[in-house]
């Protein structure tokens, strides 16, 4: 139907459904207070147009919840029998007493099922409506928000749905969300014209125990590739194979685009047996790949996840919508929700990478609850399907966005401006393995690695042994009433995050922060996926119950250093796991030989 006429229809749409009447039975189903760093401006424009998604409550997700544990922990006799997309949209699919009661309530305002969208599981509902008609049924005000760095949303603090409905709407956006979706690199070290890799030092080798042949290259102590990795995690040697299956993939967001002549330059310096080699690109909402832009987040995710990783297929998910949104005649749409856009395609896909790699989030704080969890879930059906999903821990260590901790602002966002620990989102997710940052030869602990505990997610048991004995090892009093003892703890494990060599606009670049740690520890894992498959095995899948499972075992501890915010020294690296590095940094060796 043409929204034009929607107006004239309300009053006949509604006199047609037996509910009851939308104007007289609302209730409040969401409000907040704007996150720090916003500033409501001018009201939204009536005739603005916001895609509009209403989630149904998934019926049966704590079910699916226990089939990923079973077929993620290796004691169980499920392990690795991953669910097909029709398995687990079954498992998630809305009771249908909540899809009729919320397609009556769309239509009494004249939104038909013509107009509508809707998931695979049919748990999303989604329709393009005018920022007026959204109002009307949300008895909601949208106005344009400016953030201090200068991007605007088009968001509400409150909204209602008809008493009947609470029970039949997880919530509803864009509304209350108000996250910035960062790029987990620092934008303190991103040097161009560095020199290629192309010589080692005249320095003597670094002694490394459990590093491929005990040793790794000096140069690896200012510079780090595709070699120095596989040197210092164990891998040298292994040449996985291009035809089992097997695929990796990496996301992009924000016109964040990967270069495909930087590539072959990297190629050609770290990895040669790569050269003339490359990705398979797949646009999300419209995304595109302009090669003109190159970015420099899009680079190195491909550039190290790829290279690590070859000559396994990979793919890069370039996924349209981005902030800043300014409403004018040229951006009708506000579109600036990228990463659900993301999930809704892949969980639509039959087929998907056995690992995705992803080096982007915000504080958990800007994220209304109900919108994390629901987005979490998501991620708990990519494990169950056998996915192994990787996310930057973030760059601030345990402060806010802001890189440098002695400008942090860390405040609760609850209108009581406590002073407390920042977690960061989508890190927090327990569904997820999270990645810190190491840096130098030996390894230690960056200061900026992210870490901590989450405000929204309790901890899970796969790793409650570990992050319980972190907790009784703190002094008494530490940091107290700063973090939440008892969330889920991040991150599970480690890599290096400085000094990596990437090509950016044809030239050699140095760059650092989480975005380097995840793609790495992501291109190991897919090497793991290929010793397995090769040997008649499943994909690792979500590997977290495995990882603490195995008590150390295959990964390098990390005892040193620690990662500053909020005007504290932040957590101390340590013996056993810590919420600066987890587990450690994998020994792709010994690792292979337990899994396979």
């Amino acid at each position: 139907m043409r929204y034009s006429s929607i107006w004239t229809a309300l009053v006949l749409a509604a006199s047609a459904v037996a509910v009851p009447s939308p104007k007289t039975s609302l209730r409040v189903k969401e409000s907040i207070a704007a996150p720090r760093g916003w500033v409501k401006r001018d009201v939204a424009p009536r005739d603005l147009r916001i895609n509009l998604r209403i989630a149904l409550p998934q019926s049966n997700f704590p079910l699916l919840e226990q089939h990923l544990y079973e077929v993620s922990d290796p004691s169980h006799e499920r392990y690795g029998a991953h669910l097909s997309q029709a398995e687990v949209n079954e498992l998630i699919a809305p009771r249908p007493e909540s899809v009729e009661n919320v397609k009556a309530w769309l239509a009494a305002h004249g939104i038909h099922q013509e107009d509508l969208s809707h998931s695979p599981a049919g748990d999303w509902i989604k329709v393009t409506i005018p920022v007026g008609l959204a109002e009307e049924m949300l008895d909601a005000k949208y106005h344009i928000w400016e953030h201090s760095d200068g991007d605007t949303l088009v968001r509400t603090t409150s909204y209602s749905v008809p008493e009947h409905l609470h029970e039949h709407v997880e919530l509803i956006q864009p509304t209350t969300l108000f996250s910035r979706f960062r790029g987990m690199k620092t934008t303190s070290h991103f040097v161009q014209n560095k020199a290629p890799s192309a010589a080692t030092t005249d320095a003597p080798a670094i002694n490394v125990p459990s590093a491929s042949n005990g040793q790794v290259d000096a140069s690896c102590n200012n510079t780090i590739t595709v070699t120095c990795l596989k040197e210092l995690y164990n891998a040298v040697g292994y040449t996985p194979l291009a035809n089992t299956g097997n695929h990796i993939a990496v996301t992009g967001y924000l016109d964040q685009f990967a270069n495909f002549e930087d590539l072959q330059l990297f190629f050609a310096d770290q990895v040669p047996a790569a050269v003339n080699s490359s990705f398979n690109v797949i646009s999300v909402n419209g995304g595109q790949n302009n090669q003109s832009e190159p970015g420099g987040e899009a680079n190195l995710d491909t550039q190290f996840g790829f290279g690590i990783s070859h000559p396994i297929p990979a793919t890069f998910y370039t996924t349209g919508g981005s902030p800043p949104f300014i409403p004018d005649i040229g951006t009708p749409t506000d579109t600036n929700e990228p990463y659900l856009d993301w999930v809704d395609f892949v969980l639509s896909q039959p087929n998907l990478p056995q690992t995705i790699s992803t080096s982007y989030g915000d504080d958990e704080q800007t994220v209304p609850f109900s919108f994390a969890q629901r987005v979490c879930n998501s991620f708990a059906q990519l494990g169950a399907r056998g996915v192994t999903l990787t996310f930057s821990s973030g760059d601030s260590g345990v402060g806010d966005g802001d890189p440098d901790p002695a400008t942090q602002e860390c405040f609760s966002n609850d209108g009581l401006n406590r002073t407390e620990f920042l977690p960061a989102f989508p890190a927090s997710c327990p569904f997820v393995t999270t990645v810190g940052g190491t840096v130098n030869v030996p390894e230690t602990a960056i200061f900026f690695s992210g870490g901590g505990f989450s405000n929204f997610f309790a901890q899970p048991s796969y790793q409650s042994a570990q992050v319980e004995a972190y907790l009784a090892a703190l002094a008494p009093g530490t940091f107290a009433g700063l973090f939440n003892r008892s969330g889920r703890a991040y991150p599970d494990v480690a890599a290096q995050a400085d000094n990596f060599l990437i090509f950016f606009e044809g030239q050699p670049t140095d760059i650092a922060g989480t975005s380097c740690a995840a793609p790495t520890f992501a291109g190991f894992v897919s090497l793991l996926n290929d010793a397995r498959i090769r040997a008649g095995m499943p994909s690792l899948g979500f590997l977290n119950p495995l990882i603490y499972s195995l008590k150390g075992a295959g990964f390098n501890d990390i005892t040193t250093g620690n990662n500053p915010g909020c005007g504290t020294p932040g957590f101390n690296a340590t013996e056993g796991w810590d919420p600066v590095t987890g587990l450690g940094t994998l020994n792709f060796g010994e690792l292979k030989g337990l899994i396979v």
